[in-house]
């Protein structure tokens, strides 16, 4: 096949693209130019969504994966432009897109956020405004442009957290380097709650079938296929790390009480009993049951959960960065505060 990847320089975009070179096919990219370095056997189109796509005209392309599609006006733009000269479109979206994860076992019929273009548009007029606010909304919304632009012939790709190098959210590497570094680890909740994650090998070679086979529809994209628990996720750290390190369970009742932040300071945890904010009535209990039924049986295969650590760990070894630089995770001050509350110090 020959595929445009919109992005392509950072995470999804990176993986994906090795596995379709790795399988033959003919890989062109459309982005700024600013991060892609290491990058090789692959056509590079320099250019900017949010403004001139003409780079992209009289050019034809059998699937497009657009990894980098959130605000509705660029992916207007792009699939305006791609809906005459290419087969096959993949928009990777995200989980967020739904109301809320309040029940548990949530399929693609639930309910999702709803924007107006008009009113979307007029948030993302200044990207420094509160457009992270809106993820969600803004996700829900371009699924329907794309699916409007170019029908019967979209696959919108529900995904959930994503693993693997190159990971700049820093959520799972962070887990991975705290667990290496040893010492007292603090892990949020009860040890048999549910996470789910899905390493991007794993994804791309899902996204390279579908688009082989022209397959469209919604999908929610996350794993393993069976259910996973934190202390699974953290006992397979401790053993691809070979790390010694104690474990240190804080339920989320002191946790929520320390003013601990869900998700951003102590990645994968969304509180199970307590409601994520103070507007909403109920817990996210269904936040890391999401039915993956329809991807599994579409195809949708899973490495082992040491495969992923293990790759994540030897990425993560390389890159050497201050404490201070880390987009997620605790601070050690405020761990071994927090260690102390405990009488765990």
């Amino acid at each position: 096949m020959k595929i445009l990847v919109l992005g392509g320089s950072r995470f999804l975009g990176r993986t994906f693209i090795k596995e379709a070179l790795s399988q033959n096919h003919e890989v062109t990219i459309f982005n700024r130019g600013n991060q892609n370095t290491g990058l090789k056997d692959v056509e590079i189109i320099t250019g900017d969504r949010f403004g001139d796509l003409s780079e992209l005209k009289n050019r034809y392309w059998d699937s497009v994966l657009d990894t980098s599609g959130f605000i509705p006006f660029t992916v207007e733009n792009s699939t305006e432009l791609l809906k005459d000269r290419v087969k096959h479109y993949t928009f990777i979206s995200s989980i967020s897109v739904y109301q809320d994860w309040v029940p548990e076992n949530i399929n693609e019929s639930y309910p999702v956020l709803d924007i107006s273009l008009e009113k979307a548009n007029e948030l993302s007029k200044d990207v420094n405004g509160p457009i992270y606010e809106y993820y969600g909304h803004f996700k829900a919304l371009c699924e329907k442009i794309a699916e409007a632009n170019l029908p019967g012939r979209v696959l919108n790709v529900r995904a959930g957290q994503l693993i693997g190098p190159n990971d700049y959210t820093d959520r799972i590497p962070y887990w991975v380097h705290r667990v290496a570094k040893g010492g007292k680890v603090l892990v949020p909740g009860n040890e048999h709650r549910r996470v789910q994650l899905i390493d991007n090998k794993d994804l791309s070679k899902w996204i390279l079938k579908m688009m082989a086979s022209n397959s469209s529809g919604t999908f929610n994209a996350t794993g393993p296929d069976y259910p996973l628990t934190i202390k699974q996720f953290i006992d397979t750290c401790l053993r691809v790390t070979g790390s010694d390190t104690e474990i240190v369970w804080a339920d989320e009742e002191f946790l929520l009480e320390q003013k601990v932040a869900p998700w951003t300071e102590m990645p994968l945890w969304v509180p199970e009993h307590s409601p994520l904010s103070p507007e909403l009535e109920k817990p996210w209990k269904g936040a890391f049951s999401i039915n993956i039924d329809k991807a599994v049986k579409n195809g949708l295969t899973f490495r082992t959960l040491d495969e992923s650590i293990s790759d994540i760990y030897v990425w993560e070894k390389t890159r050497h960065i201050p404490q201070d630089e880390w987009k997620s995770g605790m601070r050690a001050e405020r761990e071994t505060e927090l260690l102390a509350l405990l009488g765990r110090n």
